[in-house]
């Protein structure tokens, strides 16, 4: 067995603003991770750490880029095992997608239809806890509750095979990424 990790965090960027506002979710943001380190984090999201676009399947870093000048936001890990099968699968699935990631874009108007319970699909195209989601769904890892295009980061808190390993602030998990997160 294996374990994957997904990270939810509420950040002060606009988008989040805006999504925060609309769902007053806690978590406006998702990303998934394959070490408990969480050194590489991957999501759907600003391509260069900083700015809303360009946006699209990306890597994220606790120690560099947005989330390090924003270490201040609110973070929950929750941790998923999976077979050594639907592991190396969803990994696979990442890489594949982040190696042609030029190909891909952020999926703005499936953000827009998921508020409304609207599935949307559109090839190439992702926002941040649909691109998790697809990366589960389609390793076989974890049955969602719903449609990939309809998971929001803060359903991934009530998914029953999700341990929550950590809830603080990025600073707090920075400094305690590991395996003692709790």
């Amino acid at each position: 067995m294996k374990k994957i990790y997904i990270l939810l965090t509420k950040s002060e960027t606009i988008l989040s603003k805006i999504v925060h506002f609309v769902t007053a979710d806690t978590y406006t943001h998702a990303s998934i991770a394959f070490d408990e380190n969480l050194d590489t984090l991957y999501s759907s999201s600003r391509k260069n750490g900083y700015t809303l676009f360009p946006a699209g399947p990306c890597k994220e870093s606790l120690h560099s880029g947005y989330f390090k000048k924003h270490s201040q936001i609110p973070c929950a890990v929750y941790e998923l095992q999976v077979s050594d099968e639907a592991y190396e699968k969803a990994k696979k699935e990442v890489e594949q997608i982040i190696t042609k990631s030029d190909q891909y874009h952020f999926n703005i108007i499936g953000l827009l239809l998921c508020q409304f319970n609207i599935p949307y699909h559109r090839k190439h195209y992702f926002f941040c806890s649909q691109f998790v989601s697809e990366v589960l769904n389609r390793s076989q890892a974890l049955a969602l509750p719903k449609d990939t295009s309809l998971m929001k980061p803060c359903d991934y808190m009530r998914v029953p095979e999700l341990l929550c390993r950590f809830r603080g602030y990025l600073s707090e998990l920075a400094v305690q990424a590991g395996p003692a997160y709790v």
